[in-house]
């Protein structure tokens, strides 16, 4: 996912903050040195000069005291040609000549008039006097918050050699204030010109930054590109040193990468196609057993999407994990049967397992593939209760007919009462597996398409009439009763007469059957929209909800010890759906358990013979 990088937080802002830092440290140890010498080198000026002029005067003041006859103006005169008091370098300062008895002879500083003639109060000129060295301080003035240096250097009558005899001492007071304005004055400049000397350099850095972070950027933004799949630019080469190698080898790798992804694509087109068509479904996971891929016959199979079982294990998914871990679907050799049936509805799936492994490698994952045998499973299902229903059926009256025909063998043919009746049941065994051996030959025959319809045009009105005609004679004796409501409107059908016949004859039979003495069955054909709808409805036991839905199943029976007892091979209605499906009919049942049961047949008809209206 792309972010967009804040200035804050991108190269360049870091390099720009990188090289002013240095600078700006660069130039506070500049200053700071700067500013210690210059303020050490004015005030060591200042001080030469001082020393200079206070040597100048002291000298002076030697000589003058070696005369016998001194005029005091005379110091007056050597100490403002020394000291003037509008001399900048003694701004706030002043100069004494100080006598032999710590009198003040003279003073520089006009306020100082009304102490000559007085012994001084300095504490250092009379150390300096008596002690023979110059005496040097340094103080601070409460009243104009300055400082001052002062010196006290003894006058001696030699002349300046250091070996007469010590006549006063010249006393100096001289403002350094000066020497540190000065200095500020100077930092002032000096931090103005660095200040402008920064901003430039800034600006120069802000240019440098971008030239250096430009290839950076412009790769930045292609590799966003190419996470997009977008590998139709190029990075621009802005010069040919390692940053300029750098964006060569970045469109080379652009390159390789495009073509490795057009390849990859046309093999993922190649097998997402092969998966989508293929007829059973497909399943991959990784090594650790989680779901990667699963295409879309899977999906149907197990009837869950892909987003919904990413990186879910497969056994979870196929309901196994109970059983079955994901090592031992790694040495599964043989398909394992998935039973996910419920109550009204057969699912039954194969999956078939194969560990994905490279020569003699570790195991990378799974593949399953999921084949549908939910028909299969049914038909054998199916082929199996088939084969156990005719053995059934078969091995019944075969048993009868055997222990019959022993007892006739062993003697009871000779009976006049007896022989009769075991005959008379030989024969009805013998009659009914030749229905049964009929019914399954038709059904035989409707498996494989292996009979032709006659189809011809029939007025279903008296085709209905004549069957029920024909039951009616039959059940004289057996105290039932038929009723028709049959549409006085013709209606015309195309059909095969003898098939319909007997699905008809199977449908009253049956009804014939399960009805109580007395009982009634009512045939109805009416018409219900383009269809004819025949309908047969008994008064007998009726059909529990549970059995209506299979009773057109081969060999079902609802209750069989009952369907035994009155006959029949529990191939009828199996034969009857089958015969009305081919004439493009329909077949259902409705029942109430206890109040009867009712078959309905519909037939695509015409109100006019031929079909035209």
């Amino acid at each position: 996912m792309e972010r967009n990088v804040g200035f804050f937080k991108s190269i360049r802002f870091k390099l720009i903050i990188i090289y002013i830092l240095l600078i700006v440290l660069a130039m506070q140890i500049v200053s700071f040195y700067f500013s210690q010498e210059l303020e050490r080198s004015l005030r060591d000026n200042y001080e030469t000069v001082l020393h200079d002029r206070l040597n100048i005067l002291t000298s002076s003041a030697g000589q003058e005291f070696m005369d016998e006859e001194t005029d005091p103006a005379n110091f007056d005169i050597l100490v403002r040609n020394a000291f003037p008091a509008n001399d900048e370098n003694t701004r706030f300062g002043k100069a004494q000549v100080i006598g032999p008895n710590f009198e003040v002879l003279a003073s520089s500083a006009d306020s100082d008039r009304n102490i000559i003639g007085q012994q001084t109060d300095q504490t250092i000129v009379r150390r300096a006097i008596t002690g023979g060295s110059p005496q040097h301080d340094e103080r601070f003035n409460e009243q104009n918050q300055e400082r001052y240096i002062v010196i006290a250097q003894p006058i001696r009558a030699d002349g300046g050699d250091g070996t007469g005899e010590i006549r006063g001492a010249v006393y100096i007071e001289a403002s350094i204030e000066d020497v540190t304005d000065q200095a500020q004055a100077i930092n002032s400049i000096f931090i103005t010109a660095t200040s402008i000397a920064l901003f430039v350099t800034f600006i120069v850095i802000i240019l440098v930054a971008r030239t250096i972070t430009a290839p950076i950027l412009d790769m930045r933004r292609q590799a966003l590109r190419m996470g997009h799949g977008d590998f139709s630019r190029q990075v621009h080469v802005y010069s040919t040193d390692e940053l300029g190698q750098l964006a060569m080898s970045f469109n080379e790798l652009t390159n390789k990468l495009h073509d490795t992804t057009l390849m990859r694509d046309r093999e993922q087109k190649r097998l997402r196609s092969v998966l989508t068509h293929m007829t059973d479904g497909v399943i991959a996971t990784d090594q650790s057993g989680l779901i990667i891929l699963m295409n879309r016959r899977a999906e149907e199979l197990l009837g869950i999407s892909l987003k919904h079982v990413l990186r879910k294990p497969i056994v979870k998914v196929l309901q196994i994990e109970e059983s079955t871990s994901i090592y031992d679907l790694y040495e599964k050799d043989e398909p394992v049967l998935l039973d996910y049936s419920e109550a009204d509805h057969h699912n039954v799936i194969e999956a078939n397992f194969s560990a994905i492994q490279e020569d003699d490698g570790p195991i990378n994952g799974l593949i399953t593939v999921l084949h549908d045998v939910t028909e299969k499973e049914k038909i054998e299902g199916e082929r199996r209760e088939f084969v156990a229903n005719v053995s059934h059926e078969l091995r019944t009256p075969l048993t009868t007919m055997k222990s019959y025909l022993e007892a006739l063998a062993d003697g009871a043919m000779t009976d006049e009462e007896i022989a009769p009746h075991f005959l008379n049941v030989t024969q009805k065994e013998t009659d009914r597996m030749i229905r049964l051996v009929n019914d399954l030959l038709q059904l035989s025959k409707i498996d494989s398409k292996d009979y032709r319809l006659d189809m011809q045009w029939v007025e279903l009105g008296a085709f209905v009439h004549s069957i029920v005609e024909r039951f009616e004679m039959i059940v004289k004796d057996k105290n039932i009763y038929f009723h028709r409501h049959i549409v006085k409107q013709p209606t015309y059908a195309k059909l095969d007469a003898d098939k319909l016949t007997q699905v008809l004859d199977n449908i009253i039979s049956n009804a014939i059957k399960y009805s109580p003495s007395g009982g009634n069955v009512t045939v109805t054909l009416l018409h219900q929209g383009n269809k004819a709808r025949i309908s047969i409805a008994d008064e007998g036991m009726g059909i529990p909800p549970e059995s209506q839905e299979r009773i057109f199943e081969r060999f079902y029976r609802v209750d069989k010890a009952r369907a035994r007892n009155v006959g029949g091979t529990g191939l009828g209605l199996a034969i009857a759906r089958e015969y009305v499906q081919a004439h493009d009919g329909e077949i259902w049942v409705h029942s109430e358990y206890n109040e009867g049961t009712t078959i309905y047949v519909t037939l695509p008809y015409s109100t006019f013979k031929g079909g035209k209206v």
